[in-house]
């Protein structure tokens, strides 16, 4: 026990001084096995996002220091946010009294409305945080049949545009780009020209497609299509593929992320927008009432394990900044600075810290560790592994069949990590040969559980949760 002690705190300790000082390391960058992302350095970087769509629209200085402090002590290290945001971004001032746009011309950019940006991007920074920017969201593009618009994009003036938003932060070593804003290109249209024309345009702002890590965020209904892979897969300045859920329960997410793990060439991907916290499921509250931390832990441990690199937490009551006096959308609980402690929230940390404890480039998804492999997603087992270690995802506390033998060494520790709590218990050594049954701490409804298998030589150190 006291040396597993000594180890933890080895592992919080470098966990603290990396997140103080992430960038040091240089902007990231697509890891050389096309799995992950990493630093300039080959420093391993988790993505552990949150989607703060209007944080440059709706929150002043003090506002955004306060959220963005609580988010990077939660350890969150991405915030995804919106520079033409959604809702009205175009025509309702910011917190400053500021529009983006004069005349809503792409080519007349208000200086005072991007400084508000250029403030919070550094103070994220500040932080330790990664901002993956939007330049705009979808319905400035496609306004389709919800959202305020209007469509100001073409291909002209989309690739000048963000040649002027790349040329702008191409020193911020801590942006992702990332194109799209919720919108599926439609058919017989120029929609994905336009994208490409923007992409094109950050590229050249910031120097060139290798200094420009950019994704592409669609809508749910091209989760059956792969998500931006349907579109982009083969473009060059798109560096990860993105998905989006959606906010029902138990969607075969981890499907989606395995298909687009497995096309060619091999590209990163994650489940950028999965059910929020505190969401009417299926925009059905009545009938379904709103999503709880154990709708979103599931998305993080199933989509995870199922190949993607990192994953993207959602909150109703953040995305939009609800406070008293704003409209809300689609009827929020909490104003965003009491939404900041919810339960998923603070539990996220948990997934990072599990991530983070075992080499996180040589992972991969892997089915045949265990025998049942095939349940439906509100029971699903999900099983990923190292060279020497592997972990396993059961939703709901079912037991399963482990196959030994997939990893390094002659024995393995194995350890049941609590996904409420953090916690670990002990769960056995065994030989690292045959099938061992595994049967949970406790099962049924909320009571997920992940099993941690060791190779027993490496004496790895136990997740700890940030104090």
């Amino acid at each position: 026990m006291k040396r597993w002690m000594i180890l933890a705190g080895l592992l919080l300790a470098n966990w603290l001084s990396y997140a103080q000082k992430p960038f040091s390391h240089g902007r990231l960058r697509v890891s050389d096995n096309k799995r992950y992302l990493v630093h300039q350095d080959g420093t391993p970087f988790f993505w552990l996002g949150d989607t703060a769509w209007e944080l440059f629209h709706r929150l002043n200085r003090e506002d955004a220091d306060r959220y963005l402090k609580r988010r990077a002590e939660q350890g969150f290290t991405v915030v995804q946010a919106v520079a033409l945001a959604e809702l009205d971004g175009l025509n309702d001032p910011n917190a400053l009294g500021e529009r983006p746009l004069q005349n809503n011309d792409p080519a007349q950019p208000n200086e005072a409305y991007f400084k508000h940006v250029d403030y919070i991007i550094g103070k994220a920074a500040e932080n330790g945080m990664v901002v993956a920017l939007l330049p705009t969201w979808g319905d400035k593009l496609n306004k389709s049949t919800w959202g305020k618009g209007p469509e100001i994009f073409n291909t002209a003036n989309a690739r000048a545009f963000g040649r002027w938003m790349g040329n702008r932060y191409k020193d911020r070593d801590n942006i992702v780009w990332v194109l799209g804003g919720d919108r599926t290109p439609r058919e017989n249209s120029d929609d994905v020209a336009v994208w490409r024309a923007m992409a094109e345009g950050v590229a050249e702002g910031v120097g060139g497609n290798d200094k420009a890590l950019m994704s592409f965020h669609p809508q749910p209904n091209a989760l059956e299509m792969g998500g931006s892979s349907h579109w982009f897969h083969n473009d060059n300045w798109l560096d990860f593929n993105m998905l989006q859920n959606g906010h029902c329960r138990d969607t075969p997410t981890h499907d989606k992320i395995a298909f687009v793990y497995n096309r060619t060439p091999a590209k990163p991907v994650i489940d950028a927008e999965p059910i929020y916290e505190d969401h009417p499921v299926c925009f059905n509250v009545q009938d379904l009432g709103t999503s709880n931390a154990y709708d979103v832990r599931k998305y993080a441990y199933l989509d995870l394990f199922a190949g993607a690199h990192g994953h993207t937490y959602g909150c109703h009551d953040i995305w939009q900044m609800y406070s008293p006096g704003k409209e809300p959308v689609n009827g929020p609980h909490f104003a965003w600075y009491d939404a900041l402690n919810l339960p998923g929230a603070s539990q996220m940390q948990f997934v990072r810290r599990l991530m983070e404890s075992r080499p996180l480039l040589d992972r991969v998804p892997d089915q045949s560790l265990i025998a049942e492999n095939n349940y439906v997603p509100a029971e699903r087992i999900q099983a990923t592994r190292g060279k020497d270690y592997a972990f396993v995802y059961t939703a709901a506390g079912k037991p399963f069949t482990l196959q030994l033998g997939r990893i390094s060494g002659k024995e393995v520790k194995t350890y049941w990590f609590d996904p409420r709590k953090g916690e670990v218990k002990p769960a056995g050594t065994f030989a690292n040969q045959g099938r061992q049954s595994m049967k949970p701490p406790t099962t049924g409804y909320g009571q997920d559980w992940v099993l941690i298998v060791d190779d027993a030589a490496k004496n790895f150190a136990m997740p700890v949760a940030a104090q």
